[in-house]
């Protein structure tokens, strides 16, 4: 049963063009805010939010990604939707995450693992995001007009922030996109589901991938994301400028780009340690042997 103010909210992120993900995610997080109270929104105020909060962090002992998610839906509900006049970073605190720097694959491991994706179609496409840093939603929605091998670059429509933008194109790439589709021959998708109207779905593509690294005996966490920080900390070691890496990624701040550089071994490692500028000691002088008397 859909209520006013369920409407309300929805229109709002319609009107604001939000993600469909962030609208259901936004809309999910404030019925459980109501189901916890067995109330409406509208009539709970600053310290029945403080209450929640504090029952996510202490009793369900969400992560702080899963907090700040409640936080976002709730500041969107009551800031646009009610349109209340609070300091929202005051009266709706978002908790601190911890920057965590992702594990990054080898070149060697990348080869490894590709090798043991069974399926040609999962295949491909995790070859897609390492090989053009596309975001494993992204390659799973490409079209066949969306591969200008004229120009050697892909077209990524609608990616994160609903903008598009192009990306590279590799000559061993196109060899392999081109090979798939005279094997698979897609209609409208360059990588269709089940139903061919329908492109794969990101959940196949994350159960493949955990399969293959299964294969493959690789002890770091891969998912289809390692693909995409693999393919920016090996362009930065290869020495590709942080501000080309930003426009292929699609990052909107250069800080997000930025944080690659902690990741980049071949950049933190090729700095000399102190260690190493230390002056050798030099030998002790040998003490004069006394001559023998006989």
């Amino acid at each position: 049963m859909t209520t006013p103010l369920r409407e309300r909210m929805t229109e709002d992120m319609k009107i604001r063009n939000l993600a469909l993900n962030t609208q259901k995610s936004y809309l999910e997080q404030v019925s459980r805010f109501a189901r916890y109270f067995g109330k409406s929104p509208a009539v709970l105020g600053q310290e029945d939010i403080r209450t929640y909060q504090f029952y996510l962090t202490q009793e369900k002992k969400l992560a702080p990604g899963s907090i700040v998610i409640a936080v976002s839906a709730l500041r969107f509900l009551y800031k646009v939707t009610l349109r209340q006049a609070w300091d929202f970073d005051d009266m709706i605190p978002a908790p601190k995450t911890p920057k965590k720097l992702p594990v990054i694959l080898s070149p060697e491991e990348v080869v490894e693992f590709l090798g043991c994706v069974s399926e040609n179609k999962h295949r491909t496409i995790l070859t897609t995001c390492y090989a053009a840093g596309l975001r494993i939603s992204e390659a799973v929605s490409l079209q066949a007009h969306h591969i200008d091998s004229q120009r050697m670059v892909i077209r990524v429509e609608l990616g994160k922030g609903k903008k598009d933008r192009y990306v590279m194109l590799s000559p061993k790439l196109l060899e392999t996109l081109r090979q798939w589709w005279h094997l698979a021959r897609p209609q409208s998708w360059l990588f269709p589901g089940d139903r061919p109207e329908q492109h794969i779905t990101v959940s196949a593509v994350q159960q493949e991938c955990q399969k293959a690294r299964r294969r493959a005996h690789i002890p770091k966490p891969i998912t289809p994301h390692s693909m995409r920080h693999a393919f920016a900390v090996h362009l930065l070691e290869q020495g590709v400028d942080v501000r080309t890496i930003q426009l292929l990624l699609g990052h909107r701040s250069l800080a997000t780009t930025a944080r690659y550089l902690r990741m980049a071994t071949s950049k933190v490692c090729s700095a000399t340690s102190p260690l190493d500028l230390l002056p050798r000691p030099r030998p002790p002088v040998p003490k004069p042997i006394p001559r023998q008397p006989f």
